[in-house]
Formats: C-alpha cells, sequence, structure tokens
C-alpha cells in the first residue's frame, strides 16, 4: 500500500530543500518560534519566484525563457474554458499540529489569472509578483481554511517546529518513515504534493541554468 510514497518523498524532499542555503539554517529557525518562521517562510516562498522572473521585466532573451517556464509549469490546456487554457492554482496549507506553534501558511498559485501578465519595453511578459501569493495566518484561520476544501487542496502538517527543523537538516526524506512517526501528516489531494515538488525542482534547475556563465 505504500508503494507510491518513495516518490512523496523525492517531491517533499525538493519542497523542503528549495531555500536551505546555509547550514545554520535549522538553529536560526529554532530560535525564531512559529509566528516568524511563518512569516519567514512566506517571505522565502515569494522572494523566490520573484528573483527566478525578475530579469524578466528587463531583457527580452530572459523574457522568453521565463515564458518557457512558466507554460511548462503553470499552464493547463483545457478546450472546455474559454481561451483553450487555464492556469495551475493548487492551493497548500503548511502547518504544525501543535497548536502553541502558531506555525501557518497559506500559499496560493496564479490566483488572480487577470493580474498574471505586465507590460513592459519589450512586450507583455509574466508578473512575477502574481505567480504564488502567501498569507500567514492564526490557529483558527489555518482551522478554517484546512476544514474549507474550496480553500485548500493538500494540507501538510508537520507535528512540531523541530519535525520541520529536522528535515530542512536531512539530505533524504522517508515519508513512509514519518507517517508511521506520525511526524507528517498529508490531508487531501496527495497528487498535488507532485506538482509542488516538480515546480520546486524546475525553480532549482531555472536558477542553476541563470548561473552559469555566458559565453
Amino acid at each position: 500500500m505504500h508503494a507510491g510514497f518513495p516518490n512523496y518523498s523525492q517531491h517533499l524532499h525538493s519542497v523542503l530543500t528549495l531555500g536551505r542555503n546555509h547550514e545554520k539554517i535549522p538553529q536560526i529557525v529554532e530560535k525564531l518560534g512559529g509566528p516568524i518562521v511563518a512569516k519567514g517562510v512566506a517571505a522565502l516562498v515569494e522572494f523566490g519566484f520573484v528573483f527566478v522572473m525578475r530579469d524578466a521585466l528587463l531583457d527580452p532573451a530572459h523574457r522568453n525563457r521565463a515564458t518557457r517556464f512558466f507554460d511548462d509549469n503553470f499552464v493547463i490546456r483545457d478546450p472546455y474554458v474559454k481561451g483553450g487554457q487555464r492556469y495551475y492554482n493548487g492551493k497548500f496549507l503548511l502547518r504544525t499540529k501543535k497548536p502553541g506553534d502558531n506555525m501557518n501558511v497559506h500559499i496560493e498559485f496564479c490566483k488572480n489569472p487577470d493580474a498574471l501578465f505586465c507590460d513592459t519595453p519589450f512586450g507583455k511578459t509574466i508578473n512575477p509578483l502574481e505567480i504564488v501569493t502567501t498569507t500567514t495566518l492564526t490557529e483558527n484561520q489555518a482551522l478554517a481554511i484546512e476544514r474549507n476544501p474550496d480553500k485548500v487542496d493538500l494540507v501538510i502538517a508537520f507535528k512540531d517546529l523541530a519535525s520541520i527543523i529536522n528535515l530542512i537538516g536531512r539530505d533524504e526524506v522517508d515519508v513512509v518513515g514519518l507517517l508511521l512517526e506520525n511526524m507528517v501528516q498529508l490531508t487531501g489531494n496527495v497528487g498535488h504534493l507532485f506538482k509542488l515538488g516538480a515546480i520546486a525542482c524546475e525553480v532549482e534547475r531555472f536558477i542553476g541554468v541563470a548561473n552559469q556563465p555566458t559565453h
């Protein structure tokens, strides 16, 4: 029954390690506390996409690459909607189950489709500020969203802040083990974890290409 979970491990690991650039991050997270960690996670998610797409606003070559990145990850061909396409609008709630942690982040992709593109001197391009929207929540707000399927597709609930800190420091993640140890609980459409992990992997690849020297 757990045959599919090794794949979940890979994608969850990609999501959790995307912003890990310093060995002291687990210690910093531990000292800050839930509400500050939530604000930091929200800011890093948003700024991550701004970083990836920022040059699209200034350079036609980067605009084309950013457009391909957006098309590959967020555009869904759908003949049943006006225009023949729609945008991936996955909604996630990242939180801990320990009420005292107060660490809750709501993540929404392509929340405002009409604002996804903006005008530049080189023509229309992706608005990096509109790809993802994050909101930090109180415990009561998080519980209300968690119970509303219209507001969230997948809830990733960790046991406590220590569980998140421990995962940040790991090189690999075994979701089966985490589930058996009651360290993480996935509620909702778990297929969205594949999509979220795939986007995280593409962001890593995009940044790697952007950092390569040009000749």
